[in-house]
């Protein structure tokens, strides 16, 4: 069974900077989510450690630092959360998570495109493994 990676905003902003940078401190972090968010470093810290537990991320030790680096992708994530919410809301129907997404957004003949050729090539795909 695939493990589920339901992740906050917050974890997934610091995901986002550790995907973006490979490793971090939480010096690092918090200087990069400061501005933004403005924790303090102790809950960060508190944070890193509850994803670690979830085997989310990882860290050396470098001197008395902390390091830390992601132990999922943002493939792995985006797969995760997005199946939970297809299962969860939609009962596992696809479909219908697709017709929401299209008739509840803006969706403009560019992007009507591009799923339409993503659509097909996915299509194409399926004809190529069976």
């Amino acid at each position: 069974m695939t493990k589920t990676h339901q992740l906050t905003e917050l974890q997934l902003a610091i995901l986002r900077l550790l995907w973006t940078n490979q490793e971090a401190t939480v010096a690092d972090i918090w200087e990069a989510l400061h501005d933004e968010r403005g924790l303090a470093q102790s809950t960060l810290a508190t944070i890193l450690s509850r994803l670690e537990r979830r085997d989310v991320v990882t860290h050396r030790t470098e001197g008395r630092q902390f390091i830390y680096r992601a132990l999922i992708t943002e493939a792995d994530a985006r797969h995760s959360m997005v199946s939970e919410l297809t299962e969860r809301l939609f009962e596992g129907d696809v479909p219908a998570l697709v017709n929401h997404l299209l008739a509840e957004q803006d969706v403009s003949p560019g992007d009507l495109k591009r799923i339409r050729a993503m659509l097909d090539g996915a299509a194409t795909k399926r004809r190529k493994t069976s």
